[in-house]
């Protein structure tokens, strides 16, 4: 052992100690504030308008038409006011813009470009016009220390065409790299809104761009490789610029921003594990020779107890392998250095079942994934594990948490799952951040994946534990439904002798009667709809003017926008009927009889199609009657340490008891 230890401490650390934390930076739109009160620095001719930042002026201002010369020979630049980690990195950014000619204009341009910052100061002087607002004489050239993805509108002699995507370091006129959009059936000055996608692979220095209009899938179309550290410094300034020229006006707009920068470890140098590889060789052997001959009789205890370890972990993987898509099976030494053991500068989150850590699998392509430790001290450990895999294990659906793969070594059980970047929903609940649409995306999301896992999935799942801090954003805000340390295979009449949920999101007749059903993930759901919409928490049915009764007073003074989150209502840019039908949808979830809940086929229809007709909801909120839990479960304990793991196997996929594996990020 000491041996072992000694080698560890000596060679164990091949990364760095010095590990950030992930950058991301969300402007699901704008407003008037966005230059005002610091969230952005806006520079030159940039203006905030109400659900947009406009990079160059407008054709509009009031009633009045924008004379051109007015908008010609224009610069606007605005950065993130705070400088983000660009190396070594994953970064991925992806944005909405929209670029429309002036009215009545022969020509338009120049274009746009997302630049990478050496530091926050305005763009140069003269770089109006086919300069971007990247460059002008005295830096084009060198001096200056940027990379640029320009989107290009305007033909220059040194132009491929007027409609293509750069990138740009040191020159405008020599880009590194450049591709026309025309073979992709994107026109760049459509007027439409463009998705454009920006990612940079630190491990592989590739560099990709991909744009498509909104609505519709991205095209690639641009691959280049490129060293950040050869050109920018480690912490730059991320955001956009444009210009219009002498005779070329047109409105360069940035509706939507998304980015994300997860930084990698530093691996020590070459030299460093040269001398390290020298001093085991002068120091180790001799100890190496002293510590086997006196740990023989050791070793014969290890092995014995390794051939039951052995046993118990190919159990787990033989099963595991029974699900369609089975998750990959890692070593504790992959995952070890993939989280740099398990440092804390890399913890996501803990929970009474364990802790769960970013890391980086350094496989064909790095990824990013979120390794759930189970705790030694968890009482059903092994339980949680094997359940979570058959669970989850055989889901496939866009909005669950993926498993990506699991551990069995020793006493350690862990879980891999893809890390999204934006964390849980329970973080933006009563925050000023998530506009209509994106909320709407994220109730449409998580009612699709309880959908699959009711009615689309084969045997039925009830997930048991619905609520904002088990559903995950990814970069998008999209939503996928996470924890299913809870779930059981749903049968008719199933019942649990232990209680298990969330206070304020469990079904009243759970509590009464037992049952476990898919009506009652329904009324969760309904909950997670209010707090959503209303931008507040629940604690509870039996809680002082509580939620649910407060929308249902609403609802009967036929006043329910009141209770819609004062961010939105202060922004004056959502559907008020869409956000009254998704409201009367949550309260008819929470009805107190499940048999007139509506099926999750039915609440994603109604998000769906504004068409769908509602269910009838009584003017004021109906109450239930229910029978106390008078039966008794014949479910038992079984003892795993003595007995083995075989018990479990054969008890697991037809009772899947209650566990809680989290996944939680702060």
């Amino acid at each position: 052992m000491f041996l072992l230890f000694f080698l560890y401490s000596l060679f164990g650390k091949t990364y760095s100690s010095s590990v950030f934390h992930p950058n991301t930076l969300y402007f699901p739109s704008f407003g008037p504030e966005s230059c005002s009160n610091g969230q952005l620095l806006c520079m030159g001719s940039v203006t905030a308008g109400t659900g947009f930042l406009s990079l160059t002026p407008e054709p509009q201002q009031g009633n009045l038409t924008l004379p051109s010369s007015s908008a010609l020979n224009k610069i606007g630049r605005v950065l993130y006011p705070q400088p983000v980690h660009a190396w070594p990195a994953i970064i991925s950014t992806t944005f909405t813009l929209r670029i429309t000619p002036f009215p009545n204009s022969t020509k338009s341009g120049d274009g746009m470009a997302f630049v990478f910052a050496q530091d926050d100061r305005p763009s140069p002087n003269a770089s109006h016009g086919s300069y971007l607002g990247l460059f002008d004489r005295s830096t084009q050239g060198g001096g200056y220390r940027q990379i640029a993805v320009e989107l290009d509108t305007f033909m220059n002699e040194f132009d491929i065409d007027a409609n293509h995507v750069g990138i740009d370091t040191t020159s405008i006129i020599n880009p590194v790299a450049a591709v026309s959009l025309n073979s992709t059936g994107v026109d760049l000055k459509s007027g439409r809104d463009i998705d454009v996608k920006i990612e940079y692979n630190g491990w592989t220095n590739m560099l990709h761009v991909s744009v498509g209009y909104s609505g519709n899938q991205l095209n690639n179309v641009l691959n280049h490789s490129i060293v950040l550290s050869d050109i920018i410094p480690s912490s730059v300034y991320v955001g956009f610029t444009a210009s219009t020229g002498k005779t070329s006006p047109e409105s360069h707009q940035i509706l939507k921003w998304v980015f994300t920068s997860v930084p990698l470890p530093l691996q020590t140098d070459e030299h460093t594990k040269h001398d390290t590889i020298n001093t085991i060789l002068i120091i180790v052997i001799p100890i190496f020779l002293v510590a086997l001959f006196s740990s023989i009789p050791f070793i014969w205890e290890a092995f014995r107890k390794d051939n039951f370890r052995r046993k118990k972990e190919e159990d787990i993987e033989n099963l595991s392998r029974r699900a369609a898509d089975s998750p990959k099976k890692f070593t504790y030494k992959q995952l070890s250095k993939a989280t740099c053991n398990f440092s804390t500068e890399n913890l996501l989150g803990s929970g009474g079942f364990g802790s769960v850590y970013r890391g980086i699998i350094s496989d064909i392509t790095p990824k990013t994934v979120a390794v759930k430790k189970i705790s030694a001290t968890s009482k059903q450990g092994e339980r949680e594990f094997f359940a979570e895999i058959c669970t989850i294990g055989r889901l496939r659906h866009k909005n669950l948490v993926k498993l990506q793969g699991w551990c069995h070594d020793g006493v350690q059980l862990l879980l891999v799952y893809d890390y999204l970047q934006n964390g849980s929903l329970d973080r933006f609940i009563g925050k000023d951040i998530l506009d209509w649409q994106t909320r709407q995306q994220i109730l449409t999301g998580l009612a699709s994946a309880l959908l699959y896992l009711h009615e689309e999935c084969g045997n039925p799942v009830v997930h048991r534990d619905v609520k904002p801090s088990n559903v995950m954003l990814d970069i998008g805000f999209k939503a996928h439904l996470g924890d299913f340390g809870l779930a059981r295979l749903h049968k008719e009449d199933s019942m649990t002798s232990v209680i298990a949920g969330t206070p304020g999101y469990m079904a009243p007749e759970v509590g009464f009667t037992g049952k476990v059903t898919p009506e009652s993930d329904v009324y969760s759901f309904g909950m997670v709809i209010l707090e959503v919409i209303c931008g507040r928490r629940s604690k509870g049915m039996m809680e002082e003017n509580s939620l649910v009764d407060y929308v249902w007073d609403l609802h009967s003074k036929n006043a329910l926008l009141q209770c819609v989150d004062k961010y939105l209502n202060n922004r004056f840019d959502f559907d008020e009927e869409e956000v009254k039908r998704a409201l009367k949808t949550g309260l008819a979830c929470l009805h107190p009889d499940p048999t007139l809940r509506p099926k999750m086929s039915k609440v994603v229809n109604i998000f769906q199609n504004p068409n769908e007709p509602l269910m009838e909801l009584p003017v004021n909120r109906p109450t239930g009657l229910y029978e106390s839990l008078s039966v008794t479960s014949s479910a038992s304990t079984t003892d795993f340490g003595s007995k083995g793991i075989h018990a479990l196997l054969q008890s697991s996929t037809e009772s899947l008891e209650e566990i809680s594996i989290s996944y939680h990020q702060p």
